[in-house]
């Protein structure tokens, strides 16, 4: 776990600036009010989105992303953040309105339960367990494998394996959940998402090469210890606190629900011209 990397020192001072207060096992975004949400220095002042990795530990191509040190810690430009953050927005409502998805990816421990909550609650695919390699570049095989996975879900409530001995019933089922833990968040995927929304470049780094062979836009949080060279869309954030990760996620969040808001009335208006 990368948090448990940084030295005692910014440990501290990263937790008592975030001041972590709600537990990541829980459903955070089910009841989350994105309505009043709004990008503010602020906001990400207060949940610690400014505090980076050691000096010593900087990535030279983060430089024009970094303020300057304090305590030997990077402090990260946060107008720089709200600058690629409202870019990253822009972003996301275009690919929305256009009818595109995008594909939500948090593996690390600190990001797990909070991806897969957002993801759930806007109706977006997510990938929180161990990239599988050649979700991208072999989508084919892994399509037939979640088609594979739904088409026994539906069997299993419609009770079609009763007619199976009760062993072999249970051997599906463990099948089935296996598969469900594994591509869960992927499996009613029907084409390569429009982008991939990364909240741990260094930990998924297969993910990204796979959208690089594949040409799908990259939306990452940057940390000071990345290399942002092949993120489309970077935007400057602390990627470890459990509150950073909380706010940039609830933007991205409210990003996709006002797009999707929006092209709903655009639909509905249609509709009514037509009549």
């Amino acid at each position: 776990m990368k948090e448990a990397k940084r030295t005692a020192t910014e440990q501290e001072v990263v937790e008592t600036a975030a001041k972590k207060t709600v537990s990541i096992s829980e459903d955070y975004f089910a009841d989350f009010n994105f309505d009043d949400l709004k990008v503010d220095v602020k906001a990400l002042l207060k949940a610690g989105v400014h505090f980076g990795h050691q000096k010593s530990r900087r990535n030279p191509k983060m430089n024009e992303y970094i303020y300057g040190t304090r305590n030997g810690i990077n402090i990260i430009d946060l107008q720089k953040s709200v600058d690629k953050l409202e870019e990253a927005v822009k972003f996301i409502d275009k690919l929305i309105s256009d009818g595109q998805e995008i594909l939500f990816i948090g593996t690390k421990k600190q990001s797990k339960r909070l991806v897969e909550s957002l993801a759930k609650r806007i109706g977006m695919p997510y990938v929180v367990e161990r990239w599988l390699g050649g979700t991208f570049t072999n989508f084919r095989n892994i399509s037939e494998r979640t088609r594979f996975l739904r088409d026994g879900q539906e069997k299993l409530k419609r009770g079609e394996y009763s007619k199976y001995t009760k062993f072999e019933q249970m051997k599906i089922a463990e099948e089935l959940e296996r598969l469900e833990k594994r591509m869960g968040g992927i499996k009613n995927m029907s084409k390569l998402p429009g982008a991939i929304f990364v909240t741990g470049v260094n930990e998924d780094k297969l993910a990204i090469a796979e959208a690089v062979k594949k040409n799908v836009p990259i939306i990452a949080l940057i940390d000071t210890n990345v290399d942002p060279s092949q993120i489309d869309y970077p935007i400057p954030a602390n990627e470890d606190a459990v509150s950073s990760l909380r706010l940039m996620l609830a933007y991205a969040g409210k990003a996709v629900l006002d797009a999707k808001k929006k092209a709903g009335s655009v639909k509905t208006e249609e509709k009514n011209k037509n009549k």
